[in-house]
């Protein structure tokens, strides 16, 4: 069954919103802005703090970088586009229990440029600059990484 996809949208996000649109996201437009709603095809996996920095500096250091959007307010706050969560659901469950935000089965994500509370979202890498969205196991293994306090060099996955 093909899923209905909204291609109006108010002046202030019509560009970002086509933009997020001919990548093939379905998205919704909010208040604040335009969000991502999430499906079998694309997920969000928020992560705070130092596991945050470390988590990028891994992904980098392995060549997984994918699109991230950045939250502000005090404390870093990162949500890492993923895909296959289909196959993944013991990744996900560690995910979870290591307290990492999980975004999938319909819920939103602020694309940038939405307003919150605390600023704008905005993109730390954008999806232009990224070669693919990692799948959600690469985000896992930074996260375990991260959990163990592996320097992102010495953690490199193998190839």
């Amino acid at each position: 069954m093909e899923k209905p996809v909204r291609t109006t949208f108010s002046s202030a996000v019509a560009e970002s919103a086509q933009d997020y649109i001919q990548r093939g996201w379905t998205v919704a437009e909010t208040a604040n802005g335009v969000c991502l709603v999430t499906d079998e095809n694309i997920a969000g996996i928020e992560v705070t703090g130092d596991t945050a920095a470390f988590v990028r500096r891994y992904l980098r250091a392995n060549d997984l970088t994918g699109p991230v959007i950045e939250i502000p307010g005090a404390e870093r706050r990162e949500i890492h586009l993923v895909t296959g969560l289909a196959k993944a659901a013991r990744a996900i469950e560690a995910l979870r229990e290591s307290g990492v935000v999980v975004y999938s089965d319909g819920a939103g994500i602020p694309l940038p440029p939405s307003k919150l509370s605390a600023g704008a979202a905005c993109w730390g890498v954008a999806p232009h600059e990224s070669r693919w969205i990692p799948p959600v196991v690469a985000i896992a293994a930074g996260v375990r990484a991260a959990a163990k306090g592996a320097r992102p060099q010495a953690a490199r996955i193998a190839s």
